[in-house]
């Protein structure tokens, strides 16, 4: 059985202790270019003997720290990566993103409801170096066609 390059170790490279710099679009998928910035920490450990990781985060928002946690998951027959998000403003898990890396990229996508439409959910890992990366967040309202960055993440390794 291969274990090392099936891509159970695809995110290795998030595990620690990271400063976050978080921009948020003010207002989603309604033609807005205003942005909110803010900071945050997030610490990621693996769990399960390696098949997964999970993130503890402190967002300082303008209106007070969100508590969040990231919970990963990867599935050895799928070889694909579920993602669960919670936060302590809602205390239940989120639809999973599901995905995987390709080419040092990682792409995962979801179908929700976000204020009663339909929309797909989808997340960019990119730009990973030893002691950076960042994540993004889309939203596309148009089955896929087009796509509108709503939260940008840049990683600085402690």
């Amino acid at each position: 059985m291969e274990r090392e390059n099936d891509g159970r170790n695809d995110f290795d490279f998030l595990i620690g202790t990271w400063k976050v710099h978080h921009r948020a679009l003010k207002k989603r998928l309604k033609g807005s270019t205003d942005w909110d910035e803010f900071d945050g920490d997030t610490v990621s450990r693996k769990i399960l003997n390696g098949l997964g990781n999970m993130d503890e985060n402190i967002i300082q928002r303008e209106t007070g720290p969100v508590y969040a946690i990231t919970l990963r998951l990867f599935d050895p027959e799928s070889k694909e990566w579920s993602i669960y998000w919670s936060t302590n403003l809602t205390g239940t898990l989120d639809v999973p993103m599901i995905g995987g890396f390709k080419d040092g990229r990682g792409e995962f996508y979801s179908q929700e409801v976000f204020e009663n439409r339909h929309i797909y959910n989808r997340f960019i890992w990119s730009k990973i170096m030893v002691n950076s990366c960042q994540w993004e967040q889309a939203f596309s309202s148009d089955g896929g066609k087009t796509w509108e960055t709503n939260w940008i993440m840049e990683f600085e390794r402690v």
